[in-house]
């Protein structure tokens, strides 16, 4: 059985990591079972770029909104008749939460008729069978996939397939998506799909689409990876005029889209992570007329995403301006303040800037300046014993880049100079080894002074009356006691004669 939470953990970024820890603590929080579901799940196993995430929970997800934003979350959307939320995590990583439901269709392309349900049949309600599955975030499942509708199969197979005969009936925007996927994945559609397709068109079913469906549409076409086949995929078909009647691909702005893209990747090789998805629309759309640019906008239902395409040229002028200020007059002042821009304004204000000036700092900032930092005389600083070790080295290795950036440090004899007093002092020199003589002449010292202070415990003990400590050489001490007793035993002739006389003084007393 693969390991699916392991699997999950190691395609998400850890902006996504966050996220999903934040919905499963807040959905643990209020008693709910949390999952994750659709596209998300189909990204993760297949190996696509997971462009979202999309939650499911079993119960009304509105009642986490306070939470959300308390947590930093942009709630940038909110469908109180199908309870979903479409957030903005943090890090700029777009989500939604569901309730899971089931959907019962009156009408072709009318609103459904919705309704709380288990997330099993909320699972089998969905568009195709590889956008069925679900990963269990609970704790007594958590890990464990459901998937009803064997779409690991298909994703297996690459093939799309419809869960039920009237899919497109019900929910004519799945034409659309289909056609959007098979342009993204390079897939095909399952032969009863393909049948069900086909009739769908000849049927016109596309005229009873959504509005709400339909912005929908528009809005994923800014997460593409590649836009431009896509919209010539919808072009083809006859969607983009579905869509709107004034899409068209004549109308985008190539060049500009592509040298967007191109940012795009340089800056996530440098580890940003732009989210371009307004700048794309803003060259999508670069021929279509304003009036209609605004119609299609308030069809979008994510209204951060609206506000954040209508407000992206005020944006980007306005960090233009600051780049040509005294701001950033040199080149440290020009890199703190795009270090602290949005990335995804910095993307468009290098394509889109007039000024050289200002495109020629963001390109320094990109490439030219970035490469200072290979010129740290690290081996030079290693021997000055200055190191990511030190406290203060992050705020050191910053000054001095710095400096470096603004020509005021530029050969190496001047950046030891500068980086001597930061030094830190050598440490002492270890004590040197004893000598061979000196050490057997401290050996007998030591000998000699135990030696010592054991006869005088000794001595003391024998005063006392004591009994001494455990003797070290039992045969050396046996033989002290008997050179004792033997003394004791010969006095001289001297001695003899005064204790006789003690004892006859002694007797005439006691005569007496």
């Amino acid at each position: 059985m693969a390991d699916y939470i392991y699997m999950m953990e190691s395609r998400l970024s850890p902006e996504q990591q966050r996220g999903a820890v934040l919905l499963q603590d807040l959905a643990r929080a209020h008693e709910m079972n949390l999952y994750l579901t659709g596209g998300t799940i189909r990204d993760i196993i297949s190996g696509f770029t997971i462009r979202d995430l999309d939650f499911t929970v079993e119960g009304n997800p509105l009642r986490l909104q306070r939470e959300l934003e308390k947590a930093g979350t942009e709630i940038q959307g909110v469908n109180e008749s199908w309870q979903e939320l479409l957030l903005q995590l943090p890090g700029s990583l777009r989500a939604s939460i569901n309730m899971a439901r089931s959907e019962k269709y009156g009408k072709p392309g009318k609103p459904p008729d919705v309704r709380s349900a288990p997330i099993m049949e909320d699972l089998r309600r969905r568009d195709f069978t590889v956008n069925a599955m679900a990963l269990s975030l609970n704790p007594g499942s958590r890990g464990l996939l459901l998937d009803p509708a064997n779409g690991l199969a298909d994703l297996e197979a690459k093939l799309l397939r419809i869960l039920h005969n009237y899919s497109f009936l019900e929910d004519p925007s799945r034409l659309i998506r289909a056609t959007r996927f098979m342009a993204r994945f390079h897939w095909t559609l399952e032969e009863r799909t393909q049948a069900r397709y086909d009739a769908a068109i000849e049927n016109d079913y596309i005229e009873h689409m959504e509005e709400r469906a339909a912005g929908q549409e528009i809005e994923q076409l800014a997460y593409e990876d590649e836009p431009m086949p896509v919209m010539k995929a919808l072009e083809k078909e006859g969607w983009l005029k579905a869509l709107h009647p004034r899409l068209s691909v004549s109308k985008i702005d190539t060049q500009g889209l592509a040298q967007l893209l191109k940012t795009r990747q340089q800056m996530v090789e440098l580890g940003y992570t732009p989210n371009i998805s307004a700048g794309v629309m803003y060259f999508l759309m670069s021929r279509v007329a304003d009036r209609d640019v605004a119609e299609m906008q308030h069809m979008i239902p994510r209204k951060g995403f609206v506000k954040a395409w209508q407000n992206l040229e005020s944006d980007s002028k306005q960090l233009a301006q600051r780049l040509n200020s005294k701001e950033a007059a040199v080149p440290s002042k020009a890199w703190n303040l795009l270090t602290q821009s949005r990335p995804e304004l910095i993307a468009f204000l290098e394509t889109t800037a007039r000024q050289q000036a200002v495109k020629q700092k963001i390109r320094n900032f990109l490439g030219k300046w970035r490469q200072i930092k290979t010129r740290f005389p690290l081996p030079q600083m290693t021997e000055m014993r200055i190191t990511p070790d030190l406290p203060a080295y992050p705020r050191l290795a910053n000054d001095m880049f710095f400096l470096m950036l603004d020509g005021k440090l530029r050969s190496s004899s001047e950046i030891a100079k500068y980086l001597k007093p930061f030094a830190p002092p050598p440490p002492p020199p270890p004590p040197p080894p004893p000598k061979k003589g000196r050490v057997k002449k401290h050996e007998e010292e030591e000998g000699q002074e135990k030696a010592g202070k054991k006869a005088a415990g000794a001595e003391a003990a024998a005063k006392t009356g004591a009994k001494p400590a455990a003797a070290a050489h039992p045969a050396k001490e046996a033989k002290k006691e008997v050179k004792k007793k033997s003394s004791t035993k010969k006095k001289s002739p001297a001695k003899r004669r005064s204790s006789s006389k003690r004892s006859k003084s002694s007797k005439k007393k006691k005569r007496r």
